[in-house]
């Protein structure tokens, strides 16, 4: 499993390199690989180490992530860095984003995400506005107040769920019966989308 390799060797350079090298801008998309107990259902599913993810705003000169957790809510970058793994993440930035991201752009993305903060975590991952999951939010910032969409949609029956431990993590949530079509967007489609590059990593 090659991206299991790539996170064990990320893990082990980590400890060389700080959080104080990176230099937030707003609209920036963080990962990282969340401890939390679907962590690793997530990882096996969609092959990617990372589970988790928000959007970078920056306030009165601080950095926070906007994130779909428990309930959607502003976090501050440290405290949001050191729920990962080991406090790794990386941050990926739009291709063009001085151009593509005006102040009037942000300010639509922060409308749009205005309207889900408050909301309740969604462990169902259904494609709807009563509930949102971590990369379901950052998709619909983009896509609503900038009209880009990141990373290709897909449905459950599109990651391998094998893994016993998926497999486990399906009958938690749904029983017997697994929406197989259900329309879902991931944190490893949003990673791989070509509209963004990585500018730090740790």
């Amino acid at each position: 499993m090659r991206w299991l390799a790539a996170l064990l060797v990320s893990l082990a350079l980590g400890g060389c390199t700080s959080s104080a090298n990176y230099e937030p801008r707003d609209g920036d998309i963080v990962f990282h690989t969340s401890r939390s107990a679907q962590s690793l259902a997530i990882q096996l599913a969609t092959k990617s180490p990372y589970s988790h993810m928000g959007i970078v705003y920056l306030r009165d000169g601080k950095p926070f992530v906007f994130e779909a957790v428990q309930p959607v809510k502003l976090t501050p970058l440290d405290e949001w860095t050191a729920r990962g793994e080991r406090q790794q993440f990386v941050a990926k930035r739009l291709r063009d984003a001085a151009s593509r991201l005006t102040a009037e752009t942000l300010r639509k993305m922060r409308a749009a995400g205005e309207q889900l903060a408050g909301k309740d975590y969604d462990p169902y991952f259904e494609w709807s506005d009563e509930r949102i999951y971590c990369s379901e939010l950052v998709w619909k910032i983009f896509e609503r107040g900038a009209g880009i969409e990141l990373g290709a949609r897909q449905t459950i029956a599109d990651f391998d769920l094998s893994h016993p431990a998926v497999q486990q993590k399906l009958r938690e949530r749904y029983g017997d019966r697994v929406p197989l079509d259900e329309v879902v967007i991931s944190p490893a489609a949003i990673f791989a989308a070509a509209d963004l590059q990585t500018v730090y990593q740790r």
